[in-house]
Order: structure tokens, then C-alpha cells, then sequence
């Protein structure tokens, strides 16, 4: 039996799994969301934790394409990315549709 490569798609959904899998980033997403503009400020005042572990957090986010942000000093500047959350929609309904499908008779 030989190694079967992961799909493009496989990689995707586990790379976005992955910065949803902390509740940090979760609220941090609420946040964001919950905005009807993009966020300026300091979010630790309003996350319980660390700056560093915040940063941490936010880049974690931003790398999967979840939200996309600007540093520059003194300013920062964070927003849900309202592009990439539509194919991340689109990406998890497939997925989870795909599941729902399959018929198990264990």
C-alpha cells in the first residue's frame, strides 16, 4: 500500500481547523466580527491574556487568512478577511456536506 498525497483541499480545511482550535482565537474572531469597521486599539484590555501570547494568536489567524491586519506604529489595525471567509464558508459546507452523506453501517 503506498502513501496517498493530501489534497490541496485536505491541507487547506486542516490548516484553517487548526487557528479555529484555540479559544483565544475564537474570541478574538467574535471580536472582529462583532466590528463595523476594522479594529484599532489594544485588544488585550479586552482579551484575557498576554500581548506576546495575543501576538501569537493574531499572526496564528492571520497566516490561515482568517483575518488580515496592519502594523503601523502607533496604529494597528485588524479585520475579519471578508474574501477569504466566503471560500472558508464555502470550504467547510463541502466538507461537512460530504460527511453527512456517507452512509456507515458499523
Amino acid at each position: 500500500m503506498s502513501k496517498k498525497e493530501f489534497t490541496e483541499e485536505q491541507i487547506r480545511l486542516s490548516r484553517i481547523a487548526k487557528a479555529l482550535g484555540h479559544p483565544v482565537r475564537i474570541a478574538i474572531l467574535e471580536l472582529l466580527a462583532n466590528q463595523s469597521c476594522c479594529y484599532h486599539g489594544d485588544m488585550s484590555e479586552i482579551i484575557p491574556v498576554a500581548k506576546s501570547t495575543l501576538s501569537q494568536h493574531l499572526t496564528e489567524l492571520k497566516e490561515a487568512g482568517l483575518i488580515q491586519g496592519e502594523f503601523t506604529p502607533p496604529t494597528v489595525k485588524y479585520c475579519i478577511n471578508r474574501e477569504n471567509w466566503e471560500n472558508i464558508r464555502e470550504l467547510l459546507g463541502s466538507f461537512i456536506e460530504s460527511i453527512s452523506e456517507v452512509k456507515n453501517h458499523c
